[in-house]
């Protein structure tokens, strides 16, 4: 008997002892790569956790009464605009939180483009209006001018998936890691989690691949400690570890304010938010319930409180998120050390599977996730920053209509051609479509403050439109 047939025994008797024991029951149909494959994913199955999260997913609901929610505190518009004594000193903590080094960058991007009708990571999609500059292209030229303004070089762990993991690292050393040092960008793969019938019982995609499902945003806390990318940061000395996902090109990971203002307040984790622009729109917000701050989703608001007005008329709950945090590298050492301390979250549907004589068919399921706006639960400190939507909240999920490519260039379009025209500066005329194409690459400015204090700068004149850069 050899090595390999030694490992699958003694896999098939741990898999069995917990009830797992039927993933292998195709085992003889599968050819050598089959075998490998299925080898690997089983091996890396932690089967404690599958357990806990079968037992959980079985455990009845606690019956409860209902909770009490109320809105965040958060600092508005109106106050960063004001630009009182505490925004002043907030922006200049931050930008000395960002000159010390003290300061790294976390992407999430873990998604594929297949909704957006492209193969590859979504971070690959072209988005710039003139330049066709990608999504992947935006994030690295705002971290880069950050660290030529401050001297630094703050690294940047950008998490990935199984699906886009290699292909990513390519991407970046296709593009010189879009002026960045290799050394000072890491990336790191999401974990995957089994999907369970409704007996707990892992399914099988195919013969020889288990139904595998990324473990939620949430994960990228995990991913951190687990991947040697928090010890880096404690190595270079980061105290702040500013947290943003790929498909929003109008992101400021890198803005002074929202960092000032979680160091001054000595926050865990902090977040910006957007105004909802109804009572209707399909978003989640910040909120306290019964106490402890959270994200509540869209579904899960009382149909009351998604209408309540204050007494000017204005939304009581509409403190959006944009999935834009600050986290104290301390704190994600404390929510991950001995296992991520975040709640899990079960879905419940139909997933493509095999039956018992390895025919395709689609199974009452449950995948398992978690949300990195829980931890919001678990900060001791934390601060709400309300931001203005058309400066920084573009995000590109849809192929067509809302939240698109085609509105997040537009976005990007009026943001630019506000900042060129109010410098005085010829625009090109609108297309049919009323847009004015105009693109500032995010290494020349990402305010209309420092656009300005760029000027004398003359755009490169295209048939798309105007570019500076």
């Amino acid at each position: 008997m050899n090595t390999t047939t030694l490992d699958t025994a003694a896999l098939q008797a741990r898999l069995s002892e917990r009830g797992q024991g039927h993933v292998l029951n195709f085992w003889s149909d599968l050819d050598q790569s089959g075998q490998d494959n299925l080898l690997r994913e089983v091996s890396s199955l932690d089967l404690d956790l599958v357990n806990h999260l079968m037992n959980l997913a079985a455990s009845p609901a606690a019956e409860s009464k209902a909770p009490n929610i109320t809105p965040p505190e958060t600092i508005t518009l109106s106050e960063v605009r004001a630009n009182g004594d505490r925004i002043r000193a907030a922006r200049e903590a931050g930008a000395a939180e960002l000159k010390g080094g003290r300061v790294g960058f976390v992407l999430v991007a873990g998604g594929q483009a297949s909704r957006l009708g492209c193969d590859g990571p979504k971070g690959d999609f072209p988005v710039g209006p003139v330049s066709g500059s990608t999504l992947f292209y935006f994030h690295a030229k705002r971290i880069l001018r950050l660290n030529r303004l401050h001297q630094v070089r703050a690294p940047w762990y950008v998490m990935t998936s199984p699906a886009n993991h290699e292909e990513t690292q390519r991407i970046f050393e296709l593009n010189g890691y879009f002026g960045l040092e290799r050394e000072d960008v890491f990336f790191f793969c999401q974990k995957m989690l089994p999907a369970l019938d409704l007996d707990g019982r892992v399914l099988l995609r195919g013969k020889g691949e288990l139904s595998l499902a990324p473990n939620g945003h949430g994960g990228v806390l995990e991913g951190l400690a687990s991947s040697g990318c928090l010890e880096d940061a404690f190595a270079r000395g980061v105290k702040t570890l500013s947290y943003f996902q790929v498909d929003n090109p109008l992101v400021r990971p890198g803005d002074e304010l929202f960092l000032g203002l979680h160091k001054l307040a000595d926050a865990e984790m902090s977040s910006k938010v957007v105004r909802k622009s109804s009572a209707g729109e399909k978003v989640g917000v910040l909120g306290h319930v019964d106490g402890r701050l959270g994200c509540i989703e869209y579904s899960d608001m009382p149909e009351e409180l998604l209408n309540k007005r204050d007494e000017d008329g204005d939304l009581v709950f509409s403190a959006g998120n944009i999935a834009v945090h600050a986290l104290s590298v301390d704190f994600i050492a404390k929510i991950t050390e001995g296992g991520l301390k975040l709640p899990w979250h079960v879905a419940r549907k139909k997933i493509a599977s095999v039956d018992a004589t390895g025919s395709p068919c689609e199974e009452d399921g449950m995948k398992f996730e978690t949300f990195v706006f829980d931890a919001l639960g678990l900060a001791n400190r934390s601060v709400t920053l309300e931001v203005d939507r058309a400066h920084e909240f573009a995000p590109v999920k849809n192929r067509q209509g809302a939240d698109s490519p085609d509105t997040a260039r537009a976005l990007l379009c009026a943001l630019h051609a506000s900042w060129a025209g109010r410098c005085g500066l010829p625009l090109p005329v609108a297309g049919e479509d009323g847009v004015v194409s105009v693109e500032i690459d995010p290494s020349v400015a990402e305010t209309y403050e420092q656009f300005q204090a760029s000027q004398p700068i003359a755009p490169l004149v295209t048939e798309e439109g105007h570019l500076y850069h």
